[in-house]
């Protein structure tokens, strides 16, 4: 809502968390107008990730109550600050909990995505101010989410974490660009690297390990191995391009890492650790080649727990690598996905279908 002195307050809706693990509820909110180097979004399509949960169930710090979740979304520019030249009212844009502000040492080197003027931090309100957009009918403050609180009918975002997409993106697969979908597919692409002919193992075949297979496929991998407990894993994960499946829970005493290594004849190019459990993550890494063998650790520990692994085989040549938003760069690199998409190369519509099944 704008007038003659600029963007106004807008009165929505929105899903609003007051404690940790309660229902959320609609409410009434206001949404303020944009400052300075800041954008307001009217949020056309969110999904949620099992972050939200996480946080969502959260008491302690950084769970502050209360506030607005999501962070994988889809929505139009309704209204701009100053300052925030590179957008106008009607761009269609994708929110990202990571930011990118192109200026500083990491954000112009091609070996990080770790912005360090602006760093990625669980923050309750903006990342330059520190303050919040949101109130509820009262008056009282509404917490923001990473950054992106999409939740809501409308949200106010930092220049530094849109990204401006394709308007023939359909919103719903432009939406998974945000989040899950990049991070997977980023992980292969751009943090591994993996190569035509190579064998990948990918522990996990949750959304994020479905797209590391669909990374993987894309760069010609020959050999992708999916690993799951859940049996409806296998079928599924073969129109992700994955070519063989291992259940644990079928192998008795054999350990998974023994199996991968005998599949390919040595141990797997890439081991992708999707879940969030140091055992997997020792596991993968034990799966992983001597001499070249990379480790990809995509899932944050759910319990905090420490890795372990041994020095020998680090000696023999391989290593671990920690994945952030599958090290992709949003300003850059999302805008490519989505035309890997509208190219035919980049599958997402079978992410809705994975959703809605």
């Amino acid at each position: 809502m704008e007038n003659q002195q600029g963007p106004q307050p807008i009165r929505c809706k929105a899903a609003v968390c007051r404690a940790a693990g309660e229902p959320l509820a609609v409410e009434e909110i206001v949404v303020d107008p944009p400052k300075a180097y800041e954008v307001r979004i009217r949020i056309v399509c969110t999904s949620l990730c099992h972050s939200d949960l996480t946080f969502w169930r959260m008491k302690d710090f950084p769970g502050i109550f209360p506030r607005i979740f999501g962070h994988e979304a889809f929505g139009v520019v309704e209204s701009v600050g100053e300052h925030a030249e590179e957008f106008a009212a009607g761009d269609a844009v994708v929110p990202t909990f990571l930011g990118q502000c192109s200026e500083c040492v990491d954000c112009r080197s091609p070996r990080s995505n770790m912005c360090s003027r602006y760093r990625f931090a669980v923050r309750p309100g903006m990342p330059r101010d520190g303050t919040t957009r949101f109130s509820d009918a009262q008056g009282r403050p509404l917490h923001h989410f990473l950054g992106v609180s999409s939740f809501g009918e409308y949200t106010v975002v930092d220049v530094n974490h849109v990204v401006k997409v394709n308007p023939a993106m359909p919103p719903s697969l432009a939406c998974l660009l945000s989040c899950g979908a990049s991070t997977g597919v980023g992980a292969a692409w751009k943090l591994a690297k993996v190569e035509p002919g190579s064998s990948v193992a990918i522990f996990g075949l949750g959304a994020v390990g479905l797209a590391v297979a669909e990374g993987a496929r894309i760069c010609g991998a020959s050999k992708i191995i999916g690993v799951d407990i859940n049996p409806d894993k296998h079928e599924l994960g073969k129109k992700f391009g994955v070519t063989h499946f291992i259940n644990p829970k079928e192998l008795g005493e054999k350990p998974v890492s023994q199996v991968i290594v005998e599949m390919t004849d040595g141990g797997a190019d890439y081991c992708f650790e999707c879940i969030g459990l140091a055992a997997l993550m020792n596991d993968a890494f034990l799966s992983s080649r001597e001499g070249w063998g990379k480790t990809i650790i995509l899932g944050v520990e759910m319990h905090g727990a420490p890795l372990s692994i041994s020095s020998l085989q680090i000696l023999h040549g391989k290593s671990v690598i920690g994945s952030m938003f599958g090290g992709v760069k949003p300003k850059q690199d999302i805008p490519i996905f989505a035309d890997k998409y509208l190219n035919k190369e980049l599958e997402l519509d079978k992410f809705i279908r994975l959703l809605t099944c």
